[in-house]
């Protein structure tokens, strides 16, 4: 008798095991998984609006489907660092309910590449910001958060991830040259990421974003500093938070407050490519 309590136990817990979720983000995997199951309802209902005039009295509606449609897709691409201390860390902060923050990719030390959520969904990474008549980042872009604690040099396998993500993401969603940022050009006045260390410049010369050229077009007497970095993108609300991040995008050598006679050179340069 003892052996067959043994061996129901055993196959007990060969079943349990077998029908356990595996791996580390399993769970999170299902939730990820029951949400976006939640979605695909919703965009499925065919239901015309109840609609009601001031007096009350009801409006005829009805629901024809349209042929002529697709998904949204991305049009930004907007660049982090994790300020975080490991990938692994980042993937927690992401799969848990209460940080209320996701992207849709993030990218190790090492190469490794982790995509978190459907490019066509809208991850919360961008947060409140404003980048020329945008001031809802989150719904038109795409969020890539590179493993870096903010001190520290990018490593080489990281951005020859970065750049072969960036190649494709441009190409499936022909995404403009302007359009790769970071976080701090959307929110000068929050944040400093992905910082002076991030090589701008080399992302500007495989076609991801604008930099200056070598040889340089003066700034004119009457140029207007502010209106140039209004066009380009950058809330000048706060105008300082503007150049400081201005300069860290364009410059990385020097983040004070200030346009020296060099900056305002490299402004005038960039403001006539945007």
């Amino acid at each position: 008798m003892r052996k067959h309590y043994l061996l129901y136990y055993l196959l007990l817990s060969v079943i349990i095991v077998s029908c356990s979720p595996k791996g580390p983000y399993a769970l999170t995997n299902k939730v990820y998984k029951k949400q976006v199951a939640v979605y695909a309802q919703t965009i499925q209902q065919e239901t015309p609006p109840l609609l009601v005039d001031s007096n009350g009295t009801q409006i005829p509606a009805e629901w024809v489907g349209t042929v002529n449609f697709n998904l949204r897709k991305p049009n930004y691409v907007v660049i982090h660092y994790t300020a975080q201390d490991s990938t692994a860390q980042t993937l927690k902060t992401f799969t848990l309910v209460k940080t209320q923050v996701s992207a849709h990719y993030v990218i190790g030390k090492n190469g490794n590449v982790v995509h978190m959520l459907n490019d066509y969904m809208r991850a919360w990474h961008a947060g409140v910001g404003k980048w020329g008549n945008i001031t809802d980042m989150n719904s038109c872009s795409i969020g890539i958060e590179l493993d870096n604690n903010g001190h520290e040099p990018f490593s080489p396998k990281q951005i020859n991830s970065l750049l072969a993500l960036l190649t494709q993401l441009k190409k499936t969603y022909n995404i403009p040259t302007a359009n790769f940022i970071g976080h701090q050009d959307v929110a000068p006045q929050r944040k400093i990421d992905p910082g002076v260390f991030f090589p701008w410049k080399l992302l500007a010369q495989k076609g991801f974003g604008y930099w200056t050229d070598t040889v340089m077009f003066p700034a004119p007497e009457n140029f207007d500093s502010t209106t140039a970095l209004k066009l380009i993108g950058y809330d000048t609300t706060d105008l300082n938070a503007a150049i400081i991040a201005f300069k860290s995008h364009f410059v990385q050598t020097d983040q004070t407050p200030v346009l020296t006679p060099c900056d305002l050179d490299i402004l005038y340069n960039l403001y006539r490519k945007y």
